[in-house]
């Protein structure tokens, strides 16, 4: 083994306390993983879906009536160009 001298014990329960801590890290990460998993597939099973989901197809009527929903866009003003200061 390595000869780490007089404070070998203090060095060897640094690593171990490092040791614990990050594998309680990753078990909470992996378990909190799960956990959020479990429920969104809950709520995609009652119906409920993502923003970030693909939309459903419309039905041709559905889009019919939304296309004749919209109404005309607004006309947009122009900026004027500014006219360049010269020296």
């Amino acid at each position: 083994m390595l000869d780490l001298g007089p404070h070998a014990s203090f060095i060897l329960a640094a690593y171990g306390v490092t040791f614990v801590a990050i594998t309680g890290l990753v078990l909470v990460t992996v378990g909190d993983d799960l956990k959020q998993r479990h429920l969104l597939a809950a709520l995609e099973r009652r119906g409920i879906r993502r923003r970030s989901a693909p939309k459903p197809v419309a039905e041709p009527a559905e889009k019919a009536a939304r296309s004749a929903a919209r109404k005309p866009a607004a006309k947009r003003k122009t900026a004027k160009p500014r006219a360049r200061k010269t020296p």
